[in-house]
């Protein structure tokens, strides 16, 4: 056993990416287990693998941990910034009590088991760092305990009594809440996270239904239809003139594809391609003669694109209106499928007024939607690609933001890094929403950035503190770290409990948003985000989130004074 411990040792050291990579693998794979209706999650089960890991010795940069932090919180304000900025209001009010109960009560807790246990100040505050994960709480405790006019050796001693009990607690720190948000609300609301996120996302796209990965309806909007002419002499135009939106496509006459005009005559026997709305297609099916199946040499494809509506004219008027002033001509044989509008679908209807940077979903033949395209706005053309000279810079002035400091009395107030990054990465998605031909970044691009950071900032974490955490319980005993799980979980509880039975929350996925964000609990929201499926609960951890880095930093100074 001393053989493999020393040389996984003398691996790590040679390469402590490996280990990093092992605990991703170890703690995903654990955290996909489920016993009833708990289930640890990736980002805990990579914790908790992190630090069973570290007990042989692994030495790893604490630039890996940033980097990765900083990618994760960024992409998370880039995918949800047009919502935040669009909810930021009266409506806010909810998230922002939540952070300030939260913190209210994480004060009252530290401070009561402070006293009920006899802890000195700087146990306490190293109590109130790890069992509320805001690592700031060490530093503004540390500057308080060194103005209680103490000797230096015993302001040392307290400052290092700090650091112990910050490694004791933080590990169940950043598990606590996953427990919690995962497991324990969903059964208090009695509703699922993803069935809940799903229903925000219907709500706010006015309840317009948005398929999903690898979902297609079986009853589409749009169809085309084959029928045999019944009766000859019937021109174009008279048939497409039955019901609105309906267009020939193509005509096949003695098996062979003839080029068409509005005025072409259909003679009887003639095969002819409907296409348009299923209801009007029908109709003007049965007046034309018998629908026919598949028919060879009768193929037709459409092509689907987002077009971009920068005319400035268009602003302000109705869908109807603005397809009313193109020409007859110029928009047959093209349809409006789906309207975008701050990344979210909304009803396509015709009095639908339009916004400047709206987007809309044309359908039609390549030639059609190209001749519309130009005379309405830009083809956003699909792309795999991400834009990195436009999300690097994000990045890296989001950092630069995180290191400003404001002063409050003699308490340094920062957003550090991960609220630079949050900030930057909610401008840059709001204005990339605002000017989708700048800076790309896939879905499953920011996806990727949001698991892997979050997985991997946990990891490195549990490489870098587990050995000394473990070390110290086993020197001070387990009580501790059972006082940082009071420490955790009862103000949690007691905001969940304010959240659901004062301020009313309704919805699973946006309460365990707010619930996680008002804890600063950055893996507890990477797996409510995993659960949800999408950014629905993005907006009210980025408020709660906002708050509750500036009221947990405070609670150094608080905690010093009054345990």
């Amino acid at each position: 056993m001393h053989a493999l411990t020393h040389s996984l040792s003398n691996l790590f050291g040679a390469c402590p990416e490996i280990a990093l990579f092992l605990a991703l693998v170890i703690g995903c794979w654990i955290g996909r287990f489920r016993f009833g209706s708990f289930q640890l999650g990736g980002v805990a089960g990579s914790l908790l693998a992190a630090v069973l890991i570290s007990q042989v010795g692994v030495h790893i940069d604490s630039g890996i941990k940033n980097v990765l932090f900083a990618l994760f919180i960024y992409a998370v304000g880039y995918q949800s910034g047009p919502q935040f900025f669009r909810s930021l209001g009266r409506q806010s009010l909810r998230e922002i009590l939540m952070a300030v109960v939260l913190a209210l009560s994480g004060l009252l807790t530290v401070v009561a088991v402070a006293r009920l246990f006899h802890l000195d100040k700087g146990l306490s505050a190293g109590l109130a760092a790890g069992g509320l994960t805001q690592s700031a709480i060490i530093g503004t405790a540390g500057s308080s305990l060194e103005k209680l006019g103490l000797p230096l050796a015993q302001v040392q001693q307290l400052q290092g009594n700090v650091a112990v009990g910050y490694a004791v607690t933080y590990i169940f720190g950043s598990i606590g809440p996953i427990l919690l948000c995962i497991n324990v609300l969903p059964w208090l609301m009695k509703r699922s996270i993803r069935d809940d996120a799903l229903k925000a996302e219907a709500e706010q796209a006015g309840g317009v239904h948005v398929l999903g990965e690898g979902e297609v309806t079986a009853l589409p909007t749009l169809v085309g239809r084959v029928y045999r002419v019944a009766q000859a002499g019937l021109t174009i135009a008279e048939v497409e003139s039955w019901a609105s939106g309906v267009v020939v496509e193509q005509v096949l006459r003695n098996g062979k594809t003839t080029s068409i005009s509005p005025d072409f005559t259909l003679n009887a026997d003639d095969q002819v391609l409907l296409v348009g709305q299923r209801t009007n297609v029908l109709a003007t099916g049965q007046k034309l003669g018998q629908e026919l199946g598949d028919v060879p040499g009768m193929s037709l494809s459409l092509l689907r694109r987002n077009v971009v509506l920068s005319r400035p004219d268009f602003t302000g008027k109705t869908v109807h209106e603005c397809a009313q002033s193109l020409s007859s001509a110029a928009r047959h044989g093209v349809y409006l499928v789906a309207f975008l509008r701050d990344g979210k679908t909304l009803p396509a209807s015709p009095d639908m007024t339009v916004q400047a940077g709206d987007i809309v979903t044309l359908l039609g033949t390549s030639e059609d939607v190209q001749r519309v395209a130009a005379q309405i706005g830009t083809i956003l053309v699909p792309s795999i690609k991400t834009d990195l000279i436009f999300h690097s810079l994000g990045v890296a002035l989001g950092l630069l933001i995180g290191l400003g400091v404001v002063h409050l009395g003699s308490i340094p107030l920062t957003l550090g890094s991960g609220g630079g990054a949050l900030l930057s990465g909610l401008l840059f998605g709001w204005y990339q929403n605002r000017h989708p031909l700048k800076g790309n970044m896939p879905t499953a691009a920011s996806a990727l950035l949001v698991d892997i950071g979050l997985a991997g900032f946990v990891a490195v974490t549990g490489l870098q503190s587990g050995q000394q955490a473990i070390q110290t319980i086993m020197q001070h005993g387990i009580t501790l770290f059972l006082l940082g799980v009071v420490v955790t979980l009862l103000p949690l509880t007691l905001t969940m409990l304010f959240g659901r039975y004062v301020l009313r929350y309704d919805n699973t996925a946006v309460f365990a948003g707010a619930l996680a964000g008002s804890r600063s609990a950055n893996p507890a929201f990477g797996e409510v985000l995993n659960k949800a499926g999408n950014a629905v609960p993005t907006t009210p951890f980025a408020i709660t989130y906002a708050v509750a880095n500036v009221l947990l930093t405070l609670l150094g100074p608080l905690v010093v004074a009054f345990s």
